[in-house]
Order: structure tokens, then C-alpha cells, then sequence
């Protein structure tokens, strides 16, 4: 059984389902392939600063997120502590977001991972980190490849703010088990081809209302 939904975080999505229904041609494919309990990665690229919300409004489980641990301030450091996020060293991950991720997905929890690392710059896909891989091979949860279209040209990188309007998809893959993407202990480069293996299947998903740029 998958961990309860917070209120503050139900309340945000269905929020942020709302928004992008209402400002945007919003849809998603293959939601059908995300599991509703255990442990599960989406692990997707990283387009836009619309991402994180994109992926989960319409995916009534809790998704712990990933944000910056200098976020954790203020009023949106209070928010992100109430949506359960994970605050992480903007270089690399130290060891009690570690912790912390194979925390959530030991208790059955699901969390948002995006293999390049960081925001593309251009809005392609790029080469994938080591890191998405280990905590996959580690925790042997399921991995759903997730991609996300269309949130680059609302709202990249380089924007300070979002353009309303326009075509926002986010297709979900079929699940990928540990199998499918561990290489095995003894391969050189293990947790470099997990995360390889991981974004090809990203790589393949395709929206198929709208014509990829």
C-alpha cells in the first residue's frame, strides 16, 4: 500500500492540475502505467521549472520532490517542507538527502528524479548522470520513464517568467523493473549505464497529439 496522501500536498495538486488545465492545452499519455502503491522512481528529463508540478497533478499518490536546499526558506521553504520535499546541496547530493530518498522509497513512497542532473539549457534531451542509476540499482524500485513536452517553451530555463498558453504533455513509459536496468556489480561503469539505460526509454516516449521540435 502506498503511504498516505498529505492534505497540503493533495490540495497543491489538484491546485496545480487545475492551472495547467485552465492556462494551457494540457494532456498526458500512458498514466495508466503508473503503479498506485510501492516503491516507484519517475525519473524524467528536466525542461522546465513547470516540471515538478507537471508530473505529479494527475498522479493521485504522493511524490516526494527534489529542491534546492537553499529554497528551504521563508514562505516557500515552509511550503516545501509541508509538501515532504527533499532539500539538495545544489552540486551534489550529500548524505542525509541520500537518506532521505531511500527513506521514502523503502516506506513504499514514490519520488521524481531527472537523470541529466539539471535544467536543459536548450530544451533537448541531454547525456545522463551516474546518479539516477544508483538509486535505482539500490533501491530496486520500479522506474517509470517519464517525458515531459512543451513545458521548455512556456517556461525554460532562461525565462524569468511563464508564457501563458500553448501545448504542455507528459507521457508516462511503461514501468521498467531492476532487471531491465542493472548492468550488474561487475560491469565498469554500472550505475552510468543504468542511468543510460534509463534515459533511452525516456528518449523513445513521443506525445502523440502534438508534433516533436
Amino acid at each position: 500500500m502506498a503511504p498516505e496522501i498529505p492534505e497540503f500536498y493533495n490540495y497543491t495538486r489538484i491546485t496545480s492540475d487545475w492551472f495547467f488545465n485552465t492556462f494551457y492545452d494540457f494532456s498526458t499519455s500512458g498514466i495508466s502505467n503508473v503503479p498506485m502503491s510501492g516503491s516507484v522512481i519517475f525519473a524524467a528529463n528536466h525542461i522546465s521549472f513547470y516540471d515538478p508540478p507537471a508530473i505529479g497533478c494527475q498522479v493521485k499518490r504522493h511524490i516526494n520532490y527534489f529542491a534546492r536546499d537553499t529554497l528551504f526558506t521563508g514562505l516557500l521553504g515552509k511550503a516545501l517542507h509541508k509538501l515532504e520535499a527533499i532539500p539538495v546541496a545544489r552540486e551534489n547530493a550529500d548524505i542525509a538527502s541520500l537518506k532521505a530518498i531511500f527513506r521514502a522509497l523503502k516506506n513504499k513512497g514514490a519520488i521524481a528524479i531527472y537523470p541529466e542532473g539539471t535544467r536543459s539549457p536548450t530544451g533537448q534531451l541531454m547525456e545522463p548522470k551516474a546518479g539516477a542509476g544508483m538509486i535505482a540499482c539500490k533501491s530496486k524500485a520500479t522506474v517509470i520513464p517519464t517525458r515531459l513536452f512543451g513545458t521548455y517553451e512556456v517556461f525554460g530555463r532562461h525565462d524569468k517568467k511563464p508564457r501563458i498558453g500553448g501545448p504542455i504533455h507528459i507521457a508516462y513509459g511503461r514501468p521498467m523493473t531492476t532487471d531491465e536496468i542493472d548492468p550488474g556489480k561487475a560491469h565498469p561503469e554500472r550505475y552510468l549505464e543504468a542511468s543510460r539505460r534509463i534515459m533511452a526509454r525516456i528518449t523513445e516516449l513521443q506525445a502523440p497529439r502534438y508534433e516533436i521540435i
